[in-house]
């Protein structure tokens, strides 16, 4: 049996909740102004960066670290309400990729301002910029393979 040393078990235990609390409440700003979910904003920002040739399916799902089937149903939603359209891939004639559309690229926008003024008053308005300089540099620590 493996055992943890307290602070790497607190670490663990507030990274988790500071994440959740931020993201719960970047999802009620948005909820409150009248936007979709942060993953509609999160797609349309990773399709967007593509540019103009789009973005194959399976790119964003890496993108966005979803499953398949809930970056398919996604992609489903943002076409049917008009924000993203699927085009054929003209090296793969069962490939398509996702373009944002006008609309998507305007609602994108439109939830922005909402999104940075959370993150500004959850983050920028809470540790300075040298600390959020540290925890990215510790965070990125983390993320990297450790083997």
């Amino acid at each position: 049996m493996t055992t943890l040393n307290p602070t790497t078990t607190a670490a663990w235990t507030e990274l988790i909740r500071t994440s959740r609390r931020v993201l719960d409440a970047v999802e009620l700003a948005l909820k409150q102004a009248g936007h979709p979910a942060l993953d509609w904003y999160d797609a349309l920002y990773e399709i967007e960066k593509a540019g103009p040739d789009g973005l194959r399916p399976f790119a964003l799902k890496d993108r966005l670290l979803l499953p398949q089937y809930s970056t398919s149903r996604l992609l489903d939603r943002l076409v049917k309400a008009g924000l993203v359209e699927r085009v054929d891939c003209d090296d793969d004639g069962r490939g398509h990729v996702v373009r944002l559309t006008e609309i998507g690229h305007s609602l994108r926008q439109a939830m922005w301002p909402v999104y940075a003024k959370v993150l500004q008053q959850q983050i920028g308005d809470t540790i300075t910029a040298n600390e959020a300089d540290q925890l990215t540099w510790l965070l990125g620590k983390l993320g990297r393979d450790s083997k």
